[in-house]
């Protein structure tokens, strides 16, 4: 993906040059990682504290005239003389953390083709989308302590499964992954009571990362009823390293899908608010090559960031710098483009054929990874936003 780190890219990431050293704020360009704060006296107005840090927590509580003007001055100090050497280093060598730390965690559930697949493989007689769907973004509080850097290995988790004699304790049998595009909020906090109307959404959103949340199945389908997603989602989510600007997806900005009915006034927005991003699945069961096993794009989705960033605070929640916002599922509407293995096998009725090896879900020693980049509709460069990978251990 390094083909997709460009000047119009430029993500933040936080990354360690060895295990033991201290992880520096770095961005992405080319084949390198270059550390921001040997840059501090080349960038005019930029204040060096805010740069020289180890992630991009500090950048992340300013506001959104600070990332223009830290963007732009990076941008143009990289073209004019390039990174100094002693702030360069090969990406290969990089060593990942997580880019920012993670507050509160909420995971959506914002794709018609997903919600409607898994509606109507557990309520096949009846309409696949509950009443409420197509009137907000439904979605969960997560746990924000279990969000992962890519590259970190996920234990597959145990918990109370149902059976045919009533639930057992043991290990998931149904691991599963969920294709998801996630972003993360900035600025000064709201204050409790005050919502965030959807047009200040841009002042919010800082940047997207790839998402990987993922889920056991059978632990899930027992506990879910009647309050939702618990320990079956929370053991792991996993997300790129590199956070992608929002302003580097600009051009990139398309228009989703007609929404109907159309969504009441607070959800409503004249602007474009879906991203032409392609996004790919890759299987490699442990001692085989890895296999791409779905395809799919994000402008897919049917509730968009600014939508599920609007309803998140229209009951005056507070929305902090560092928060983790994740899409749901993304899946489109033709075979190979579902964002999860339940729907890829269609619940286990057909099984996938990987170079050899058959999967319902996920195997200990398998490998995931998701990557993304935007299409080529919008001309010029494409803006790479890097991969996510995990191996399941037993």
């Amino acid at each position: 993906m390094a083909d997709g780190f460009t000047l119009a890219n430029l993500p933040y990431g936080s990354i360690r040059r060895a295990p033991a050293a201290e992880a520096r704020l770095c961005v992405a360009l080319g084949t390198e990682a270059i550390e921001l704060a040997p840059l501090a006296k080349r960038l005019d107005g930029i204040p060096p504290e805010l740069i020289d840090a180890p992630n991009l927590d500090r950048l992340l509580a300013a506001d959104a005239i600070v990332w223009a003007e830290l963007r732009e001055a990076l941008q143009r100090t990289l073209a004019a003389d390039g990174p100094p050497p002693e702030a360069s280093f090969p990406l290969d060598d990089a060593l990942p953390c997580l880019p920012f730390t993670v507050g509160d965690y909420v995971d959506f559930y914002s794709s018609l083709e997903h919600a409607t697949n898994l509606g109507r493989m557990f309520r096949p007689d009846a309409d696949p989308l509950l009443p409420n769907w197509r009137h907000l973004p439904v979605g969960y509080h997560g746990r924000s302590g279990t969000v992962v850097v890519s590259g970190t290995p996920v234990r597959r988790p145990r918990g109370q499964r149902p059976g045919p004699d009533g639930p057992t304790w043991g290990p998931s049998a149904r691991l599963d992954i969920e294709l998801e595009l996630g972003f993360v909020t900035a600025g000064a906090p709201n204050q409790l009571g005050e919502p965030i109307p959807i047009d200040r959404a841009r002042e919010r959103i800082f940047g997207f990362v790839l998402v990987n949340d993922w889920s056991a199945r059978d632990i899930q389908a027992w506990e879910y009823q009647p309050l939702g997603p618990f320990l079956g989602k929370s053991f792991a989510t996993s997300i790129s390293p590199w956070v992608v600007p929002l302003a580097a997806l600009e051009a990139h900005r398309v228009a989703g899908p007609a929404q109907d009915p159309s969504p009441l006034e607070y959800l409503r927005t004249s602007e474009p608010w879906a991203f032409d991003i392609e996004l790919e699945v890759a299987l490699q069961p442990a001692g085989h090559p890895s296999r791409t096993i779905a395809r799919t794009n994000a402008r897919e989705l049917y509730w968009n960031p600014a939508q599920q960033l609007a309803h998140v605070a229209s009951n005056g929640a507070i929305v902090r710098p560092g928060d983790l916002y994740a899409s749901g599922t993304i899946s489109g509407s033709h075979n190979g483009t579902q964002g999860s293995l339940i729907e890829l096998t269609w619940n286990g009725e057909r099984p996938l054929q990987l170079n050899g090896a058959a999967r319902i879900f996920l195997e200990d020693g398998d490998t995931v990874t998701i990557s993304g980049r935007t299409g080529a509709e919008a001309g010029g460069e494409r803006v790479a936003l890097g991969q996510v990978s995990g191996q399941i251990l037993g």
